[in-house]
């Protein structure tokens, strides 16, 4: 899942690109809140985003066709790697934000 969805945009290594896609490595978004990192796989973001004070500038196209399974799958795998330690998403947490963010 994470190569074909999210590689392109934040690299093999999870360091994204300076200014136009964030790191996924250490960030609060990947370790923080799950509901937040949820949703910006639903929706996306035609916006700049900061992240732990650093502006990322690339739209992020939304991912709302893959099932509840496949981004509960994908966001434990990046919230569990490079050198990611937080707990795992379930699908049925996926679930219920997906029905808040219609």
């Amino acid at each position: 899942m994470y190569g074909t969805y999210c590689l392109a945009c934040h690299q093999e290594d999870g360091s994204g690109v300076p200014n136009m896609n964030p790191p996924i490595i250490n960030t609060s978004w990947v370790l923080g809140s799950k509901t937040v990192l949820i949703q910006q796989v639903l929706k996306g973001s035609a916006n700049k985003v900061e992240i732990d004070g650093e502006k990322f500038h690339n739209t992020m196209p939304p991912q709302a066709q893959l099932t509840d399974q496949q981004i509960a799958d994908v966001l434990t795998f990046v919230r569990n790697s490079f050198g990611n330690k937080a707990s795992i998403v379930t699908p049925a947490e996926v679930k219920t934000v997906r029905a808040k963010t219609k």
